[in-house]
């Protein structure tokens, strides 16, 4: 590796991802949106780096590790949610923050966080209970349809979930209602929610969907540096 790209290494900040973790995932789509360069490393729970562990000790991902020029951490950030706002506000060529509609700023930062603290408590609910052949599937699922229909109406106003712009909510809301959609796949085919599915849909067949969800090489495997 010459010096020149070395430098641009040391630099740049390091995200640790695990490729189908919904946290990783949004995480992955607002530094796709931000069009800010990462170095992706990509792991497995059973295998963790040493690097990323005394970055952040809890173990989970994602963990965006931030550098300065001497390669030295300059900050952690291990929070989704956090490396979403992070990315955003570095840069947001797309708009996703809404900063210039405050009504609109505070709304999504309010669904987001009630999607956060509550409909996936009931999302691990559900689908549990569809995992281990419980008897309240059907009930697990009425609670998270209260925010599903939330979304449905949202839905019918608007293009997407705040307004007829993309937004923040979108990309971190969107890995939930992902594993929604597959807990019982033929009544999500078939639920009353047509806007939802169309809107989930055109994120599933986009071509940002398929680059952030590409299949890399495990960082342990090969060391390879890889820009995302």
């Amino acid at each position: 590796m010459t010096e020149n790209k070395m430098n641009k290494t040391n630099q740049l900040p390091i995200l640790y991802s695990l490729r189908n973790c919904p946290f990783a995932m949004r995480a992955r789509l607002a530094i796709f949106r931000s069009k800010n360069p990462v170095i992706l490393r990509s792991i497995v729970l059973n295998d963790k780096p040493a690097e990323m562990l005394t970055a952040s000790p809890k173990g989970t991902v994602p963990v965006l590790v931030l550098s300065t020029t001497e390669g030295k951490i300059e900050q952690v950030i291990d929070e989704s949610f956090d490396v979403m706002v992070w990315a955003l506000t570095q840069n947001d060529p797309n708009d996703l923050l809404h900063s210039q509609d405050s009504a609109a700023s505070s709304d999504m930062f309010a669904l987001v966080a009630k999607f956060d603290n509550e409909f996936k408590t009931a999302l691990e609910q559900y689908k549990a209970a569809k995992r281990y052949h419980e008897d309240n599937l059907i009930e697990y699922r009425q609670v998270c349809e209260n925010y599903i229909a939330d979304l449905e109406q949202r839905l019918t106003a608007h293009s997407f979930l705040v307004s007829n712009q993309e937004s923040l909510a979108d990309l971190a809301i969107l890995p939930f209602i992902r594993q929604f959609a597959k807990v019982e796949r033929q009544w999500y085919l078939q639920s009353p929610y047509p806007n939802l599915q169309k809107w989930l849909n055109n994120y599933l067949q986009s071509p940002m969907f398929n680059k952030v969800m590409a299949q890399h090489p495990l960082y342990l495997s090969t060391n390879e540096v890889i820009y995302f």
